[in-house]
């Protein structure tokens, strides 16, 4: 696949990668890919991500069912940043945190300290049930 070479992967083969809600702009995390993550998720139409922490291909939502349909996918101009447009699926709709939010980022810095500004959607023991 071509346009995977067009990539600058970094020293361990990953690329940063921002997904952002298509319908309102919000960002909502901020992951990584390897090349296989991407492939997969240019053929599912849904975003596979590498888990760093887990050394392996995690689907989005695989255990939460709140998956990520991603629209489009763009590179940027230094061709080492993808932005995934997606719309996010699931039981409650609009959850990508594994906290139960809307988005990863929901602490603004108010101050000298960061405040939680939006709110548990569904509390996380009901999505992770292990």
């Amino acid at each position: 696949m071509e346009w995977l070479d067009d990539i600058k992967w970094d020293a361990d083969g990953l690329v940063p990668v921002i997904a952002q809600e298509a319908a309102s702009g919000d960002v909502l995390m901020f992951a990584f890919m390897n090349r296989e993550a991407l492939q997969r998720t240019a053929a599912l139409g849904q975003a596979v991500y590498w888990s760093r922490s887990r050394q392996r291909l995690w689907h989005k939502g695989e255990e939460s069912g709140h998956f990520q349909q991603v629209h489009e996918m763009r590179l940027d101009c230094d061709a080492d940043v993808v932005l995934l447009k997606v719309t996010q699926l699931g039981h409650e709709p609009g959850i990508a945190c594994h906290t139960g939010r809307h988005s990863c980022f929901f602490r603004r810095l108010d101050g000298d300290a960061w405040q939680t500004v939006e709110p548990v959607l569904e509390d996380p023991e009901r999505i992770y049930k292990k």
